[in-house]
């Protein structure tokens, strides 16, 4: 990748929340404070909300690292579950195994737990990460849990995260109750334009820039324009700026290589989208001549067998995850948010692990990274990803029309 040519020891642009590139704005310092207060107070019930890509996830692992010893913790990322399978989950978190309990023994089991930890002088916390999905019931069955206490002060600490969608369940009024015992709430928003220059500074720094501007003054401002200050968007279009960068051999972005990673993701400003990002048409975001429209290669998505999409693949970077902001989005629970991404250069393409639960496997080994060859199958969860090499044909072409030329088999 391109390290050695920008000096920096490691990625400044991953998609996986990091807390050590975690960069405190106002707003995500008091959304942190908030979420710290669910230790400080007797009664700690905390709801954050942003929008997708606003760094909920990275300030909630930020929040755990630093998180005292003598805290246990329960923290639920899949959130689309039954009330009883919600409750047997917050117990296998606690280190239980509930599964052949009913749900009468799965709540006695942890109020008994609950109760147990408080006398060992204990603080528990339940932390629950894309909380707008949890269904009314689940909701309730949370506030139900909020209600156990002891003589004192309440026996579980409990943070709900999720996109704005949160807010309007919690006003409903079937959820009154629940609103009713959330001490407080915050909404997490996009940075401003200081604190984007501020955010992507920050990055490099931590990676190793050691206070070398990568970023050229004039291109601040439009990643801006085009980012709206959501930290995942801006991590996507510095990371495609600093390959275009690579491709080029320059050691800093300039402008020409930031609008040539906007042609590649094909996006629009950001006030222009219509969710966050608008795909452009093709034959805007390409330059009619030269053969950089070509795809370098494609993937086909399978499932039971059956192929369901099929993605052309050019220079860039494919995100593929759970949730709607991938450039590919697998809506499965065995798929992570950002599960892995491809990254396609003129002359190779790279699967690679971002961090998911159940990883990526070829030829039934799990892999961190791998470098696809024309035919290759990746295990992705529940699915299949092909690789088809479009350059292969066309080699293969070329190799035909000479007649001396050696074939792939010499």
């Amino acid at each position: 990748m391109y390290l050695e040519l920008f000096k920096l020891h490691e990625l400044p642009f991953r998609l996986s929340p990091d807390p050590q590139f975690l960069y405190l704005s106002k707003q995500h310092a008091r959304a942190k404070a908030y979420m710290e207060s669910t230790i400080w107070f007797n009664d700690g019930f905390v709801v954050i909300t942003g929008e997708i890509g606003a760094g909920k996830t990275t300030l909630i692992e930020t929040f755990l690292r630093e998180l005292q010893t003598d805290a246990v913790v329960a923290q639920i990322n899949q959130t689309q579950l039954s009330p009883t399978a919600f409750l047997q989950t917050v117990l296998v978190q606690f280190g239980f195994s509930p599964f052949n309990m009913k749900k009468p023994e799965v709540l006695a089991t942890l109020n008994q737990f609950l109760v147990e930890q408080h006398v060992n002088g204990r603080k528990v916390l339940l932390i629950v990460d894309e909380a707008q999905n949890l269904s009314n019931r689940v909701l309730e069955e949370v506030r139900m849990l909020s209600g156990i206490e002891t003589t004192k002060e309440k026996a579980l600490r409990i943070i709900l995260a999720g996109q704005p969608e949160l807010n309007d369940k919690l006003n409903s009024p079937e959820l009154l109750q629940l609103t009713q015992r959330v001490r407080l709430r915050f909404h997490l928003t996009a940075l401003n334009k200081s604190e984007t220059t501020a955010y992507i500074d920050h990055r490099l720094e931590v990676a190793g820039s050691q206070g070398r501007r990568i970023f050229a003054d004039d291109t601040y401002a439009t990643i801006y324009k085009y980012t709206g200050g959501v930290p995942r968007l801006i991590n996507t279009l510095c990371d495609t700026s600093l390959m275009a960068a690579f491709g080029r051999d320059r050691d800093t972005v300039c402008a020409e290589d930031l609008e040539a990673a906007i042609r590649e993701l094909q996006w629009v400003e950001f006030a222009a989208g219509t969710n966050r990002m608008r795909h452009l048409n093709l034959e805007h975001s390409m330059p009619a001549t030269s053969g950089t429209g070509h795809p370098v290669g494609r993937i086909l998505l399978a499932s039971e067998g059956r192929t369901v999409m099929e993605r052309e693949l050019r220079p860039g970077r494919l995100v593929i995850g759970r949730t709607a902001d991938n450039d590919l989005q697998i809506d499965s629970k065995f798929i992570s948010r950002h599960h892995c991404q491809i990254v396609t250069q003129a002359d190779s393409c790279l699967i690679e692990d971002l961090n998911s639960t159940n990883g990526i496997y070829v030829q039934s080994k799990r892999v961190r990274r791998y470098n696809l060859n024309d035919g290759d199958v990746v295990q992705v969860g529940q699915h299949e990803i092909m690789y088809i090499d479009e350059r292969v044909p066309r080699l293969r072409t070329a190799a035909d029309a000479e007649p001396h030329a050696p074939s792939r088999a010499e």
